[in-house]
């Protein structure tokens, strides 16, 4: 790292610190020619490859807005929102890669947003897998259902143990 008083190639890092929730590393350096101090946000970058091979940086705000479109006029808020993109954030960090297709991010969104609101993961799955029929609709309900309630008892239904 130069330091920027003085060019010259070497520093000594004196203090790191995490922020962003573990995102970057704050790191105070000092400079064995000069003995100025300087600080350093370093982050690891996150690539998103989209369909057209054209490359952009992973951007929660991104997330963010194309799930508000399904979840509107539902019952979600913008920490709802910040908390699912920093979740889908977190999940593909954690896969270890530097670069990730646009698909997969679109697979990461559905599994948070399936627990935040069924109605908004239907419409989002519904555009993204591209839906085509009501079947298409049909099979997603009928996953959720199973998923839901694995006993395959109904809610307010009675148990099969309490008829006898």
């Amino acid at each position: 790292m130069n330091c920027p008083f003085c060019r010259n190639a070497d520093s000594r890092v004196v203090d790191s610190r995490s922020t962003d929730d573990g995102a970057a590393i704050r790191r105070r350096r000092q400079c064995p020619e000069c003995g100025r101090r300087f600080s350093t946000l370093e982050t690891a970058s996150l690539t998103v490859v989209k369909r057209s091979g054209a490359t952009e940086p992973f951007s929660r705000a991104k997330i963010a807005t194309g799930v508000r479109k399904a979840c509107q006029g539902r019952p979600v808020g913008e920490d709802d929102l910040a908390r699912l993109a920093q979740r889908v954030e977190e999940a593909i960090r954690a896969t270890g890669c530097a670069e990730i297709e646009a698909h997969e991010v679109g697979l990461t969104i559905l599994v948070p947003l399936r627990e935040l609101d069924e109605v908004a993961y239907l419409r989002f799955a519904s555009v993204y897998q591209a839906f085509e029929s009501l079947e298409d609709f049909e099979s997603a309900i009928t996953v959720l259902r199973a998923e839901r309630e694995p006993t395959g008892v109904e809610p307010g239904s009675p148990s099969p143990s309490s008829t006898s």
